[in-house]
């Protein structure tokens, strides 16, 4: 090893929480793992972590301390997958986060896809809500995420961003469904609704087109789950807002159908892939990237073959290896 023990276990201590459950996950004694935080804390003259009754919680310094310790693992690990590649051509490993909605939808084709292309090449990929899902990959966790309503943010750098209507899903025996096109919302809004919890992004996109209209809307359920959204409508439990990504894969199996609005109420929900400024994509990843950006192309031309998205938007903005502005300034 090219580095001490201490950067594995402090490391395994955040994602875990507490000094017995880390020690469990690195099969050694606490004890061994408790010393190795002591004897850091010494070398540095300052305490990483809080003791509190039910845990651990960083120090300012805890903080600073793991942003390095994520950097020289990450590192490390570049140069493993490096040195592997050298006696086998091609291997590697992309790492990347992804919202719920994606990662039961449109993704798995895609994924498989380019594992059967490309078989020597390993990728692991998380679930977050739309709320955390740029975090990993800031912390260093992941090289790249794919979500929506991506703000704007310190140290991440835009890779390509799509832009995708918010419409209606529907059953398909339902009697707005046996119509094409788009569909007015005070039709929708006088149907039971199943929609995103209040608070999220997606709820947030969806209140600003419901806000013109003059009718009350009260939701039947609300949850954070896209899935048990998804599983309602089928149910025929009631109507829902999403964007047509998130229902694709149920759309080509006739499971559901979506519609989009008419205006002046279409919302969009930008959708950004990205990643954190100044670290490089290894030869691995930039190939997915590469792969991941001409699938999402090709997801978004067929959306606008099916009137999904209108004729004239445009469809991605791409902008790889470039940081926002506001990553400059930092």
């Amino acid at each position: 090893m090219l580095h001490s023990r201490k950067l594995l276990y402090i490391n395994e201590i955040v994602r875990c929480g507490s000094i017995r459950k880390a020690a469990a996950r690195l099969n050694v004694a606490s004890s061994a793992v408790n010393r190795q935080i002591l004897a850091l804390e010494e070398e540095l003259g300052a305490p990483i972590f809080e003791r509190l009754p039910r845990g651990l919680r960083l120090t300012a310094a805890g903080e600073l301390c793991v942003e390095h310790i994520r950097d020289v693992l990450k590192n490390y690990e570049r140069l493993e997958t490096r040195i592997r590649g050298l006696k086998m051509p091609q291997a590697g490993k992309v790492t990347l986060v992804t919202t719920v909605g994606l990662a039961s939808g449109p993704l798995p084709p895609i994924l498989a896809r380019f594992l059967e292309s490309h078989p020597r090449v390993r990728i692991k990929l998380r679930n977050d809500s739309g709320s955390t899902t740029v975090n990993p990959v800031l912390t260093g966790e992941v090289d790249i995420g794919l979500g929506f309503n991506i703000p704007a943010t310190p140290g991440i750098r835009t890779l390509a961003n799509f832009d995708v209507p918010v419409g209606v899903v529907l059953p398909p025996s339902h009697p707005l469904a046996q119509e094409e096109g788009p569909i007015d919302l005070v039709d929708v809004v006088q149907e039971k609704l199943v929609l995103a919890q209040s608070g999220t992004s997606l709820r947030n996109i969806i209140d600003l087109a419901l806000s013109p209209l003059p009718l009350p809307v009260e939701p039947l359920l609300e949850t954070n789950s896209s899935e048990l959204i998804k599983q309602l409508v089928k149910c025929g439990t009631g109507l829902t807002l999403l964007n047509p990504l998130d229902v694709i894969s149920e759309c080509r199996a006739g499971e559901l159908v979506f519609r989009p609005l008419f205006e002046p109420h279409v919302r969009h929900q930008p959708m950004r892939l990205f990643a954190r400024a100044r670290a490089p994509l290894d030869a691995a990843t930039s190939l997915f990237v590469e792969y991941l950006m001409q699938e999402l192309l090709l997801l978004i031309q067929e959306l606008r073959s099916k009137g999904h998205l209108p004729a004239g938007e445009k469809a991605a903005d791409r902008a790889a290896d470039a940081p926002d502005d506001r990553d400059q300034r930092e």
